[in-house]
């Protein structure tokens, strides 16, 4: 049997299977280059694959694809389903829709008077000092205003009119539109005209229905319609996406990652819970393999080929209510990520008198200049020409025929075109590796920046922090970044090259359910806060999936401002209100250095997070088997260009190196999935896990 976990990013899409099936695991152990193959525990193997997320000359789905190719099919044989036990994935395919507005044509139903309030919004400016404001397009496409009304108290002050709604739903529905946005004024407490309304487009036949007070069920009519308008228009697309995947797989338990860490069944997953589907699988095979090599304080850096992120991890998930991704307002539990546009794919421009990284992607098709599809220069090909990456250790997986190495030679012509021009511009003389370097040293500043913002502008230390380091792409800048930062140490999980994929595998089903209290914290209140948690409980167990020895786990959360304030604090729950005002108060000193003790409390909302604890993959131990004092030897040594020189540089094969090794200085450690550059300040040692961690030397 086949547990598959995937990950399709924006470049590659990751698959990690764990088997117990000899016959798989012999035909693979023919193909090498393709495969890593990891021994586990109790006859078990990890297969490794990792493959264009788009190749239209080759197939449809990578993540299909992937698993055909693991069972050794043709693209045109059935996959027989009883080899498969459970797909865990995460994917970008609504990431990208919202990204390219490319989703389904919505209306959204409003409450008569606010058909403009999704469009002014909060007034916001995207940029401060812009002449010309240039708003996000909206998603939906036409709007019907209700004459309805409750008021804050549940007063019906206007009743719906039924006849005319659905003769305005009906003349929609007429221009082909299939999906709507039910949105009302404090619908989040008296649903009832949401209800009624979302009845009617059942009738009249629309396929997708997104009703507020379900969607978000919050305070605050512009984020909580922007919620539900996300919703409206992505799910359609997921729901195309699953049912792709499940005409595959018909008879495969199939789960997705939600943006909240958490995984979900094919069934539940939805539009608002999608936007951070991939990510979250990163950060949460960071955290559970950091916590496995004893570091309970954790920065995660994942850089892939199209974005970087980055998160905070100091002993549990860091959730946000409120976020703006793509231009779009939403107010859902997502994981608290910072995503800049700079991965190994970012496009390198010269603009007269300046190197730009990004934010413009390569992708996969035609991907960077190496990948011979006749791409531009990006941060691979400045590793590429900088000896960062040996083309002949990297898989061959690029053409149009996905069979050929890594194009070094049109990285270096352009390169010196590049450094040319860059002269004949500017008259100042500069190498093509000295142009490379000066790129990625932008780079990896942008990156830096993107990690203080949730570290150092929240008073945490990251000095005391372990750089968890994993993508495709993040073993190449590691030590650059933690230089960078002043950290001192790095974790590299002998999967991190898949480890967003591996994560899925490590995720545990979690439901979470939110609701508006908007009341002061007083102890009085703590009953009515009790009761109220025990009913969003019972709504959370009622989507999970009973199975035979789930252990389960309650979170119960608090989100506190205070009085007249909008900036949010979460807390757990307790029955000791000031212990509650206390936690809130250390967190605000810490986060924003001031502390206002003449100010009420606002319990804001409150959450309920159950959790289905699932079997994760075990790690096996590596054996010694060298001599302690005989020293790893490098396969070959090569030039690589740093700290403005080129150095001697030995080259080590991870699957070479042994518990104890430690490597001092310049080093290249290769692995099937990805590549680990050991700049000249840092040293690089193997544990008995497999664990590779640098450490800075002073």
């Amino acid at each position: 049997m086949l547990k598959i976990f995937a990950d399709r990013g924006g470049t590659f899409t990751d698959i990690v299977a764990i088997t117990n099936n000899q016959t798989i695991i012999d035909r693979l152990s023919k193909y090498t280059k393709r495969f890593l193959i990891v021994p586990l525990p109790n006859h078990q193997w990890v297969i490794v694959y990792k493959l264009l997320s788009e190749n239209p000359e080759q197939y449809q789905d990578a993540v299909i694809q992937g698993i055909r190719d693991i069972i050794g099919l043709s693209a045109n044989e059935p996959i027989p389903d009883q080899t498969i036990k459970i797909i865990k994935m995460g994917t970008t395919v609504a990431t990208n829709a919202l990204l390219e507005r490319h989703g389904d044509r919505v209306v959204l139903i409003i409450t008569k008077g606010f058909k403009d309030a999704l469009r002014i919004g909060y007034q916001n400016r995207p940029n401060i000092f812009a002449r010309n404001i240039i708003l996000p397009t909206m998603l939906y496409e036409q709007v019907i205003e209700v004459n309805e009304r409750y008021d804050a108290k549940g007063n019906e002050l206007i009743f719906v009119n039924i006849e005319q709604v659905k003769t305005d739903l009906q003349a929609v529905y007429n221009t082909e539109i299939r999906s709507c946005a039910i949105v009302f004024m404090h619908s989040d407490r008296y649903p009832h005209h949401e209800q009624q309304i979302a009845q009617i487009a059942e009738e009249i036949g629309f396929t997708q229905i997104s009703v507020s007070h379900q969607v978000s069920p919050l305070m605050k009519l512009v984020n909580r319609g922007d919620t539900t308008v996300v919703d409206a228009y992505l799910t359609p697309i997921l729901r195309r996406y699953v049912n792709q995947v499940t005409s595959h797989l018909p008879n495969v338990r199939l789960m997705f990652m939600k943006s909240d860490g958490g995984l979900t069944d094919a069934a539940n997953f939805q539009g608002k819970d999608s936007i951070l589907s991939g990510p979250a699988g990163g950060i949460v095979g960071a955290v559970q393999t950091s916590k496995r090599a004893g570091f309970h304080l954790v920065i995660t850096f994942d850089m892939g080929g199209t974005s970087t992120d980055v998160a905070h991890f100091k002993g549990e998930y860091e959730r946000q209510l409120d976020s703006e991704i793509a231009g779009t307002r939403m107010r859902v539990p997502v994981l608290a990520i910072n995503t800049i546009a700079a991965g190994g794919g970012s496009i390198l421009f010269f603009d007269g008198s300046s190197y730009r990284v990004g934010p413009e992607s390569a992708g996969s098709n035609p991907g960077p200049a190496c990948y011979r599809r006749g791409g531009q220069l990006t941060v691979t090909d400045a590793n590429v020409i900088l000896g960062k990456i040996q083309p002949q250790y990297f898989p061959a997986v690029f053409g149009t025929e996905g069979k050929l190495p890594l194009d070094q030679e049109i990285v270096i012509q352009k390169f010196i075109q590049l450094a040319e021009n860059i002269t004949s511009v500017t008259g100042n003389y500069r190498t093509p590796e000295q142009v490379a370097s000066g790129f990625i040293t932008i780079a990896v500043k942008n990156m830096a920046n993107a990690i203080k913002k949730i570290s150092l502008q929240r008073g945490y230390d990251v000095s005391q922090y372990v750089l968890c380091c994993f993508g495709g792409a993040g073993g190449q800048v590691a030590c650059l970044i933690a230089d960078t930062l002043g950290i001192k140490k790095i974790f590299l999980h002998p999967f991190a090259g898949v480890l967003s994929a591996y994560g899925m595998g490590l995720a545990d089903v979690r439901t979470t359910k939110v609701t508006g209290v908007e009341q002061p914290l007083h102890q009085t209140l703590i009953p009515q806060l009790q009761q109220l948690m025990a009913s969003l409980e019972t709504q959370a167990r009622s989507e999970l999936t009973q199975e035979e020895n789930d252990l389960e786990e309650v979170v119960k959360k608090v989100n506190l401002k205070y009085e007249e304030t909008n900036s949010i604090l979460t807390v757990d729950f307790a029955s000791d209100v000031a212990l509650m005002q206390r936690n809130f108060e250390i967190e605000h000193k810490s986060r924003y250095g001031f502390i206002q003790t003449e100010k009420t409390l606002i319990i804001e909302s409150v959450s309920v997070e159950v959790i289905q604890k699932m079997d994760t993959p075990e790690e096996a131990l590596i054996i010694r088997k060298r001599l302690a004092e005989e020293l790893p030897q490098p396969m070959k040594t090569v030039q690589m260009f740093t700290d403005e020189k080129w150095h001697d540089t030995p080259v080590y094969r991870r699957e070479d190196l042994q518990p104890g090794d430690c490597i001092n200085g310049t080093a290249i450690i290769v692995e099937k999935i990805s590549t680990i550059v050991v700049e000249a300040n840092w040293k690089a040692k193997l544990t008995e896990r497999n664990y590779l961690i640098l450490e800075r030397v002073f």
